[in-house]
């Protein structure tokens, strides 16, 4: 062993923003005294800011890698996993072999059921900060270390339409269809008019060769949401994702058989296992794996397994500072399966300047940044703002 893991610290990282993530606030949507609201369209807790963990991890040798991952409710809970269990177990580690830390973590617990959830999500913030440092003991990027360059440049979708009213968020998709974007995603919570009536407006605006598909946020039975998929093909829709409730594997198998239409599942998974118990019953046609969620480890796994079975995949964006979208980048870059990105373009925006790197995303497209490791790391405005947790 060249080095071993000295330390690991975990801090939170609040960016505060003009705009809610998906748009201004509904009638009846009113923030609690902790800044959480709840979106009437799917009934799910979001915070008025952004938030995110940041791990910092440093070995003997004084190198220094970064993770990230989730931290928009209780971020606490996702410090404390870090503090009080996976840090001390990868203390004393070979930080060349993540892989390896992360099954090891992984095992500590799982006869008790923690197997997804904020535990997973800590132990992805371990794993990239693992590969970054992997990455740049061996002098490389992360694409590198995990095969090499498949591709140069990853096909962005723009994601999210934080507009009020229909009509304003058709011009705003037009907008960036102006910019070389000409694939587009819209969140059913915010789609005020109806679905059909959301993505009809779009079509009308972006024209007949644009690609339109829908978030359908996990709102819908399996009878329903293959009715709303059938009134949505009519106007050319790409995909639809997320369908039914992610703990509902019988209603996505109803609806991936008979909506006629593709079906984009699995940012909220955390391992290779919950596409393992359901890609031989359900037949879906798109992964979505998120960093944050998965970690590189999950993430390459996740995506190599449905590389095997014919899937495309898509990756779920991440709303953060940037690390893991930047970790995100670098394994599609590398990934033979991945066929675009999700571009979401509200906390891309609102996460200027917390990074040191080249993160671009540009006329349709998104580079994986340079250098080695990950190619980025916190800002002094990002480091002057971390909370220790």
């Amino acid at each position: 062993m060249r080095d071993r893991v000295q330390s690991v610290r975990a801090f939170s990282l609040t960016q505060h923003r003009q705009t809610p993530y998906l748009g201004a606030l509904r009638s009846g949507e009113e923030p609690n005294a902790k800044g959480y609201f709840v979106r009437r369209g799917n009934g799910t807790v979001y915070p008025i800011f952004d938030r995110s963990v940041l791990v910092r991890i440093e070995t003997a040798s004084g190198m220094a890698g970064w993770g990230e991952t989730y931290g928009l409710v209780a971020p606490g809970a996702v410090g404390a996993i870090i503090d009080d269990l996976l840090a001390d177990f990868t203390v004393g580690r070979n930080p060349a072999d993540p892989a390896a830390v992360y099954d090891d973590l992984y095992d500590l617990v799982r006869v008790r059921g923690y197997t997804g959830g904020f535990y997973v999500d800590a132990l992805a913030a371990i794993d990239i900060a693992l590969w970054d440092i992997a990455a740049r003991l061996e002098g490389v990027s992360v694409t590198e270390l995990l095969g090499g360059v498949v591709r140069d440049r990853i096909p962005a979708y723009v994601s999210g339409l934080p507009e009020t009213k229909i009509d304003a968020r058709a011009e705003l998709a037009k907008s960036w269809q102006s910019r070389g974007f000409n694939a587009f995603k819209f969140a059913a919570p915010v789609a005020d008019d109806g679905l059909t009536a959301e993505i009809a407006a779009l079509r009308a605006a972006l024209g007949p060769d644009a690609r339109i598909a829908a978030d359908m946020h996990w709102k819908y039975g399996a009878h329903d949401a293959i009715e709303e998929i059938r009134a949505m093909a009519a106007h050319g829709l790409w995909f639809a994702e997320a369908p039914v409730r992610p703990e509902d594997v019988t209603g996505l198998e109803t609806v991936c058989r008979n909506a006629g239409v593709p079906i984009a599942v699995g940012e909220e998974w955390r391992t290779h296992h919950d596409l393992r118990n359901r890609i031989d019953r359900c037949g879906i046609s798109i992964v979505q794996p998120e960093m944050g969620h998965t970690g590189l480890t999950g993430f390459m796994r996740i995506a190599q397994l449905a590389g095997r079975h014919g899937l495309d995949v898509i990756p779920h964006a991440t709303v953060g500072s940037g690390v893991f979208l930047a970790a995100s980048l670098h394994a599609s870059a590398a990934l033979e399966p991945v066929t675009g990105h999700e571009f979401q373009h509200s906390v891309f925006e609102s996460s200027r300047g917390l990074l040191d790197g080249d993160l671009a995303c540009t006329e349709g497209f998104y580079t994986a940044p340079g250098g080695p490791g990950l190619g980025v790391e916190p800002s002094e405005r990002a480091l002057s703002r971390l909370k220790p947790i």
